[in-house]
This record gives C-alpha cells, structure tokens and sequence, in this order.
C-alpha cells in the first residue's frame, strides 16, 4: 500500500510534529522511512554574496547530525528509516527525491521553520503537494502535540466516500489505519441537491423534481453505506455511516469533523466529478486549505495522468541548456 514514506525536516520544533505520525504510518503499512532535510545556500548576511566554507561545512555536519538522531530515534521505535541530506531549493529537491525513489507517501508539517502563519498550510508545502504527485498527509503544525515518539493516539477516523471507485482508493489505507489504532471508522457521504439554474422562484413541479431526484440518491447512497458498513464489520472495523444532505459538501464534512471530534481526516485525492488534470479535486483542496485536523490524501492518479500547468511547460522551455 505505502511501502517508502518520505518525512521532510528543516531541524525546527514545528516540523518534528510530523514524527509521531509518520512512525505511526510506518508501523500501520509496513513501510520504510527516508528523512530529507534540504539546506538552502542563502547570502542574506553576506554582501558579497560568498557562503564561508567553515560555516557551511559546520551546516552540513549538524544537520547530518540531526538527521541520523532522529533516524535512530524511528528506528528503535521498529522502523527501518534511512535519512538523506541535499542542497537546494526545498520545494524542488523534495519533489524530485520524490519522483527519483519511489515514494508513494510524503508526511508533511503545515509549517516549519518560518513560524506559523494566518494561512492554513505554508508557501513550501503548497509548493511540495502541488507537484509531488503521490499521496500525502499533512500534520497542523499549531494544534498541540501532547504525546511521545510512540504516544499518537487515534480514536475517531473519517472517510469520506461518494459511491465512486475513486473516492473508494482512500478505503483501504483507512481501514488499514482503523485496525491499527483500533479506533472508530466514521464513514460519511453528503447527498447535494441538483441545482436548477433559473432567475425566478422554483415552480412547485419544479421544487418536487427536485426533491423526487434528492430522494432517489440518498435511497442509493443508504444501500451503498448500509452494504459497506456491513462488509467492515464482518472484517472486524467498528464502523459508524453518516449519510448527510446538502449542497455545500466540503462544509457539512468539516462540520461532522468538528462534531464528532474526528483524529484524522482520510480523502481520495478525487471523487467522482474529480478534475483528471489537477492533483487534487474542489474537497480534497477544501480540506488543504481550511482543514484543522491531520489530513491523509490518497493519490489515486499515475503522475503520468496530470497533465503539466501552464508555468511549468514555461519554466521548461526557459530552463538553461
């Protein structure tokens, strides 16, 4: 399932949240772990614009240092973990380690060493998921971390799920998790109600079409929850549905979070009216932006199927030969 976690690092207290999550998912899948701390040459206290090679050297040896604590740390805890150290600009030499050895699941801090901030997640990790292509979770650097290395605790669990076999590619992996930490599987679906475009009030036949339609998709999406609620518990997962009804999705979903006090948020990367071309569909990016608990995205599209923006194709055809 995730068989090489990648954890990025930048040696602040805000990224080292991340830890107890990632041993945590390491243990769930069976996986491996590389830890990446990138090192940026920055000239910001030089006026020539020269990095003293002493003070460099010292960089890189602490950093090593750092690297090789934690790693020991994970290992311990019953984790192979391998720790790499670069140089570069963050955002890209992570994607590219990324792209380079074989990572299907990155575990990234809101915030690092640049503090936190009014925005929800920070201009480096947007940078990392919109281009990564793999699955991702990410940790809110400002909630408190009251536990160990091996202390991370996990009893309500939300999946959201529209019928689709998309949506569907998060199941598994949440299963996964909801076995490990023994914890409650909330599973919810959101019926929206068609919208009728019209610049006058709905006519009564109108409004029971409507209707009429509303109540055949929840009838549907009742039996699909009622089946797989059914096949969960046959299988041992202590499973709660929650069929809900609304035309704001993403809002009703971070509601029943807030409600029922949910742990860790576990999406598909895309739903059924999924965009193929972006990484992300309109509820995993809602969650990104406006998401206050730890968030797993489970990438269901090859990076072969996303199509290249606009400001890449650019910045190829700009780049020095």
């Amino acid at each position: 399932m995730f068989k090489h976690i990648l954890v990025p690092l930048d040696g602040s207290s805000l990224a080292e949240c991340v830890l107890p999550h990632s041993l945590s998912l390491a243990r769930a899948f069976g996986s491996k772990v590389t830890l990446l701390r990138v090192l940026e040459r920055t000239h910001a206290d030089d006026r020539h614009g020269f990095i003293d090679p002493l003070d460099w050297h010292i960089s890189r040896t602490e950093a090593e240092a750092y690297l090789a604590g934690w790693a020991h740390r994970l290992e311990e805890g019953g984790v192979e973990t391998g720790h790499e150290l670069l140089d570069g600009a963050v955002a890209d030499q992570v994607i590219d380690f990324v792209r380079d050895h074989g990572i299907d699941l990155m575990v990234l801090s809101s915030h690092g060493h640049g503090g936190l901030s009014g925005w929800n997640v920070s201009g480096t990790v947007q940078k990392i998921i919109l281009r990564a292509y793999v699955s991702v979770m990410i940790v809110r650097a400002y909630q408190p971390l009251e536990a160990s290395l091996t202390d991370i605790a996990c009893r309500r669990l939300l999946l959201a799920l529209d019928g689709s076999m998309r949506a569907e590619c998060a199941l598994a992996p949440a299963v996964q998790l909801a076995r490990f930490f023994s914890c409650q599987l909330f599973v919810a679906s959101v019926v929206s109600k068609p919208e009728v475009t019209r610049h006058r009030p709905l006519t009564s036949e109108e409004t029971d079409l409507i209707d009429k339609i509303t109540s055949l998709n929840q009838l549907e999406t009742t039996g699909y929850l009622r089946r797989l609620s059914s096949r969960l518990s046959a299988e041992g997962i202590d499973v709660d549905t929650h069929l809900l009804t609304g035309a704001r999705v993403a809002e009703i979903l971070q509601e029943l979070v807030q409600q029922e006090q949910v742990d860790l948020v576990v999406l598909s990367a895309h739903g059924s009216s999924g965009v193929s071309k972006w990484p992300y569909g309109g509820l995993a990016t809602n969650f990104i932006a406006y998401g206050t608990t730890p968030l797993l995205i489970v990438q269901d599209l090859r990076a072969g199927n996303l199509l290249p923006t606009a400001a890449e194709l650019a910045a190829q055809a700009h780049r020095p030969r």
